[in-house]
């Protein structure tokens, strides 16, 4: 289920300069999670495999990226140069976005996720 069309008419409302960003930063995502939906969840764009790995959202001066409260704290020693919380990030607008920092937060919340959802079981035939 890939609703596409939403997340690029979500995208597509913010000016040029978000929009560079959020696209940016939709690459680094989904080149690290090719497999994922995209969705939009809480009004914003999401990539899901069993459940939401990461969401993020367009702001004025920054971009929003939310990939849950035990990343930020597994990778909160690389994230000093950045404001965030317990679930949230942001990424000023004015800075390049930090890829390689992206792509091992979503790395790392793929395989949380895969650890803690249990694999569905195929029931074997015999003939």
């Amino acid at each position: 289920m890939i609703h596409a069309a939403e997340v690029r008419q979500y995208i597509e409302q913010f000016p040029k300069s978000v929009q560079d960003k959020l696209w940016e930063l939709h690459a680094i995502i989904q080149a690290v999670i090719p497999s994922a939906d995209e969705i939009i969840s809480y009004k914003m764009p999401a990539f899901k495999e069993k459940q939401v790995l990461v969401y993020y959202a367009g702001y004025k001066n920054h971009i929003g990226f939310y990939p849950t409260a035990q990343p930020i704290e597994v990778f909160k020693n690389e994230l000093k140069n950045f404001k965030f919380s317990k679930g949230s990030i942001q990424f000023p607008l004015d800075q390049p976005l930090p890829k390689q920092l992206i792509q091992e937060i979503v790395q790392f919340r793929k395989t949380q996720v895969e650890a803690i959802t249990p694999k569905s079981t195929a029931r074997s035939r015999t003939s």
